[in-house]
């Protein structure tokens, strides 16, 4: 006789229906416990006088279901992105499937399909990336004789690290500060040119774009130049720590109030009331990186 394994919630049914059977229990107490009807209990019941046990077993187990895809799918999929996308994220390069590939899969599809076989977007979240970490930790210490709640301390120390920067408020208005940066890549074959781009920090909007063969003051000029058409004068301008924006020329110790002057681009937003704020720490204007990071990423693969 072919031995019946039924899940959880399958055996909880069949120990109620079979103590209701030889017992001669009460259908309505069964109907409470079960959360269902009466005329359900009944089906139940002789269900379980016809088949016994197998009867509890769902009836789509083992079965593979209509609308799954074939697994050589899954195949072409892997091997699409390690051979010809692989710099994609997952969401771009499931419109690179559709419109070049004529494949059409869900984004939860590709996201299963190549995170089983090892591979992760080069846009992984931070808590993923933490949580994959956390994981590659505890596989090294557990070879070594620690307790678990000294291996558990040390992998919360390593990942607290890692998380050392303070997240930073939002403004609430749209315009009242904008990000600017400049990215350097081969944006059009193998000769270098410069992304200039501006964002507004309040809703993630690109505001300005604009491309030049090298990161100068003229494109700062002309992209701080449309968003005072388009836009208005902003309240605050993040950008990067350089020569254009800060006057650096003289170490702190050699600066003086007599030699501590503007630079041109510093002196427009003086003019104009815009403060101008500078810094060389990337995670400190990190909706622009982000930015940079997917135009990079999206602009050359199309």
């Amino acid at each position: 006789m072919r031995k019946v394994k039924l899940r959880m919630n399958e055996l909880e049914k069949y120990n109620i229906i079979k103590n209701l059977v030889d017992n001669n229990g009460n259908k309505n107490n069964a109907a409470i416990k079960l959360n269902l009807s009466r005329r359900q209990i009944d089906r139940l019941i002789n269900k379980y006088k016809e088949k016994g046990k197998s009867s509890f077993v769902h009836g789509n187990r083992g079965r593979i279901p209509s609308k799954a895809l074939d697994k050589s799918i899954s195949e072409n999929i892997i091997l699409l992105y390690q051979n010809k996308y692989y710099d994609c994220n997952f969401n771009h390069f499931k419109d690179l499937l559709k419109d070049k590939e004529n494949i059409i899969v869900s984004y939860n599809f590709i996201y299963k399909t190549l995170t089983s076989a090892g591979i992760y977007s080069p846009k992984i979240r931070r808590r993923t990336k933490r949580n994959l970490k956390k994981a590659e930790l505890l596989k090294k210490k557990e070879n070594q004789n620690k307790s678990d709640k000294e291996i558990q301390t040390m992998v919360s120390h390593q990942l607290k690290i890692e998380e050392a920067h303070p997240r930073q408020e939002k403004p609430k208005y749209f315009g009242e500060v904008i990000e600017m940066d400049g990215s350097i890549h081969k944006w059009f074959g193998s000769e270098k040119a410069c992304l200039h781009l501006a964002i507004d920090l309040c809703t993630g909007t690109i505001v300005v774009g604009i491309f030049q063969t090298q990161e100068t003051l003229r494109g700062y000029y002309i992209i701080f130049k449309q968003i005072l058409e388009n836009y208005g004068i902003p309240v605050l301008i993040k950008t990067d720590n350089r020569t254009v924006f800060n006057y650096n020329s003289l170490s702190k110790e050699k600066k003086t109030s007599d030699k501590d002057v503007l630079t041109q681009f510093g002196y427009a937003c003086k003019i104009l009331g815009t403060d101008l704020k500078t810094t060389s720490i990337s995670q400190a204007k990190g909706t622009i990186e982000r930015a940079n990071g997917t135009f990079q990423g999206r602009l050359v693969q199309d």
